[in-house]
């Protein structure tokens, strides 16, 4: 009888094993071989099954979140595989990778994703923290920005011949002289050397390169081949070496003393975080303006860090630069000069001549207050009431706004703005609406050339004016529908306690930087 069974049991133990005679144990599955991670154009594909593959796989792995329908999204794809093909062809550590997002929820949600595309970067299997990418978005940068953390942001120099090749090679190379390389500056000066993608650093401890740089002790030295050519940054002793000190100087004096307004050098000019810009206007195909540049530039040198010189070409498509300061092309050579944080702005008095002492003093006068602000306006249009939806400017709006007998529901927009030209239908539809209400006002009014006296942060903005003594302001933060405009409206300004309150789009109030002037591309939200 036994021998009857053996056949069968013997059956039974070769199925539970699988076709290779290997069981997964008791009680469990078969464990199923390693997936494979797919590539696209040299970038892998991960899903939740792949991505802890990848890690181990991969050392250094940026990983791209998003979405098919993101548009910005597509405009980052073909510079994402071509930084994939150039780090390939150097046989670097680092590689690329692409997450669905709204096709990988969990992933989404473990990595706190909340806008497309999001890049983050995964370094040595870490994957509790990832580090955010903020580089640049095209292929070079995005190479740079990784070569920078898997080998090292700085070249060793060892002498004399290595440095003077390295500072010849680029048009500005900043090198850190250390006495000692193990010191915790050192540290300091190569991480920020990692983000610096539009330097070139080295570094060293070598005597005889301190004695051929005039150096006695730690210094920082920007070398350039324009303006001064070089500029110090020595280390403090006791306090050591400050990496926001020293970032805001390598800011400052790798820009030129006059620095030309365009879509490469307007990211630089932004975040030099120099508060107070001088903007000289003229048309460069007339030799009379570029006559004016060198005057301009004489003035610059006491100002630097304190004043950003800046040229703005009117015959280069710098119409957004015009109409920020309510300017015409015409009207150049021309002065203007704002703070960048109170969004003041200031003209020189008409007439004045374009020499470097004009141009001094009428820096002096500005900084010690002797000079008022403008504020910007456009002329009333004669049929600014004339239609559903009004037309406000900077010299009606008071006015307007501020009737005690009415309530003004202003949008305040920009002629550029996606999300105002999206809501125009429905703003449009309710000023039709209450048309014939006495009491409420639908107006519209243009922020980018009416300044007021507060300043418009996104677009479009939403403020209510009810009516009334004490000029009450409140501003709309719910949905842009027009249901939800009425009821806002039929309140008395107020929406029902059951109303969930939203954060609706906008886009930031930056008419001189422009998103695609921005280091980081902006984001769709999920």
């Amino acid at each position: 009888m036994y021998g009857q069974l053996l056949p069968v049991l013997v059956l039974l133990v070769l199925g539970a094993l699988g076709p290779w005679g290997q069981g997964s144990g008791p009680g469990g599955p078969l464990e199923e071989p390693p997936e494979q991670v797919p590539e696209e154009d040299g970038i892998l594909v991960l899903s939740q099954h792949t991505l802890g593959l990848a890690l181990q796989e991969h050392p250094a792995l940026l990983v791209e979140f998003y979405a098919p329908w993101c548009g910005h999204c597509k405009a980052l794809a073909p510079e994402y595989s071509k930084a994939a093909a150039l780090l390939a062809a150097e046989s670097a550590k680092a590689r690329l990778a692409k997450v669905e997002g709204p096709v990988e929820p969990e992933l989404t949600e473990e990595f706190a994703v909340t806008e497309y595309p999001t890049l983050k970067f995964f370094q040595d299997g870490n994957r509790a923290h990832p580090e955010e990418y903020t580089g640049p978005q095209e292929a070079e940068g995005i190479a740079e920005w990784l070569r920078r953390r898997v080998g090292s942001s700085a070249t060793r120099l060892e002498d004399e011949e290595g440095a003077q090749a390295l500072i010849d090679a680029q048009e500005v190379v900043v090198i850190g002289f250390f006495q000692d390389l193990q010191d915790e500056d050192v540290a300091t000066f190569l991480a920020l050397a990692r983000d610096a993608l539009d330097m070139t650093f080295g570094l060293t401890d070598r005597l005889k390169l301190f004695q051929k740089f005039g150096l006695t002790k730690d210094t920082i030295v920007l070398f350039k081949k324009f303006d001064e050519g070089r500029a110090d940054f020595p280390v403090d002793q006791e306090l050591g070496l400050d990496q926001g000190d020293l970032s805001q100087f390598l800011l400052v004096h790798s820009m030129h003393l006059v620095t030309e307004f365009n879509s490469q050098t307007s990211p630089k000019i932004f975040a030099a975080k120099i508060l107070n810009h001088l903007l000289l206007f003229i048309n460069q195909t007339l030799s009379s303006h570029r006559e004016l540049l060198a005057g301009f530039g004489e003035a610059a040198p006491p100002f630097r860090g304190q004043v950003l010189f800046v040229v703005v070409d009117v015959a280069a498509g710098n119409d957004h630069v015009l109409q920020y300061f309510g300017l015409k092309a015409e009207e150049a050579p021309t002065l203007r000069f704002i703070n960048m944080e109170t969004t003041k702005k200031f003209s020189p008095a008409a007439g004045e001549p374009f020499t470097a002492a004009s141009v001094t003093t009428f820096c002096h006068a500005v900084l010690s207050g002797k000079i008022q602000p403008y504020r910007l306006s456009q002329e009333v249009p004669p049929d600014w009431d004339q239609r559903p939806v009004k037309t406000l400017v900077g010299k009606n709006f008071e006015q307007v706004a501020f009737d005690e007998t009415k309530n003004v529901f202003v949008k305040f927009y920009a002629p550029w703005c996606t999300h105002c030209k999206e809501m125009a239908p429905t703003w449009q539809t309710l000023a039709e609406k209450y048309k014939d209400h006495k009491d409420i006002i639908i107006a519209e009014l243009d922020a980018t050339a009416n300044e007021l006296a507060f300043v418009v942060h996104g677009f479009p903005t939403l403020k209510y004016f009810p009516a009334g003594p004490g000029r009450k302001v409140i501003e709309y933060k719910s949905s842009r529908d027009l249901e939800s405009f009425s009821r806002f409206l039929d309140s008395g300004g107020e929406l029902p306690a059951e109303e969930p309150m939203e954060e609706p789009p906008e886009e930031p109030a930056a008419p001189l930087s422009t998103p695609a002037n921005s280091t980081m591309e902006p984001k769709e939200e999920l």
